[in-house]
């Protein structure tokens, strides 16, 4: 062996000896998804100046985004998680009382629930919003408790307002939320659950939820998940 190759056995190291990087997960393909209901929902909006608009979901600054170049001020109210924590506290309640002499644990009060519920989280004027956002909010709800926010929706709407709403065609796996995208998609994004869902909605029980509106329009979608589009 010459000096130069024994310079080069040395000078190069060998290929056992040089690190490999790990091979990157692949990422998860996004949900995306068509949505029908979204773009009616815009049409009936298409003539407002200056609405305003109350998201149920969690905040997502593609969706305020959204709006807001349309003109429209947004408010967020996470309405599932606000109950969630609602339930909890009333539970830890209903345990304290059943501690004293005499007492037992009771089961909660949904009709109760509902009204003190609703003076704390949706206690605005009536007609202030134009649109509603609901997201698949009543399939997590206890009937009355759904019942009862239709009811203060319908108050809390202008004339001509619309809500957009969705519902499992089966119980879910997974627990979802959503943003809008653009005119016509949604992303349907994987979360930790909050509450399991209670009811899967018939169509007509859809419609005699919404009974007060003076007109609904349903969609079918290929990935049981159904839109409603409600006005008022």
């Amino acid at each position: 062996m010459s000096l130069l190759d024994k310079f080069r056995s040395h000078a190069e190291p060998h290929a056992a000896s040089v690190p490999r990087r790990a091979a990157e997960p692949a990422a998860a393909p996004r949900n995306i998804r068509n949505s029908n209901g979204l773009k009616d929902f815009l049409w009936l909006l298409g003539e407002v100046q200056h609405g305003q608009l109350l998201d149920f979901g969690t905040v997502w600054q593609s969706t305020v985004s959204f709006f807001t170049e349309r003109r429209f001020k947004v408010y967020t109210a996470d309405l599932l998680r606000t109950w969630r924590d609602f339930l909890a506290e009333d539970e830890r309640r209903r345990i304290a009382a059943a501690r004293r002499p005499g007492g037992e644990v009771q089961p909660p009060d949904y009709a109760g629930l509902a009204e003190a519920f609703i003076a704390a989280n949706l206690a605005y004027e009536p007609g202030t919003f134009r649109a509603v956002l609901a997201w698949d909010l009543f399939d997590y709800l206890p009937e009355v408790v759904s019942r009862r926010i239709v009811d203060q929706l319908f108050e809390l709407l202008q004339p001509g307002g619309v809500v957009l709403a969705m519902f499992h065609s089966r119980l879910p796996d997974t627990f979802h939320r959503y943003r809008v995208l653009d005119e016509q998609h949604i992303e349907v994004l994987n979360a930790p659950p909050l509450l399991p869902p209670l009811r899967v909605f018939q169509n007509r029980e859809i419609l005699s939820l919404f009974e007060r509106f003076r007109s609904s329009k349903t969609y079918v979608g290929r990935d049981q998940l159904r839109e409603g589009l409600f006005a008022k």
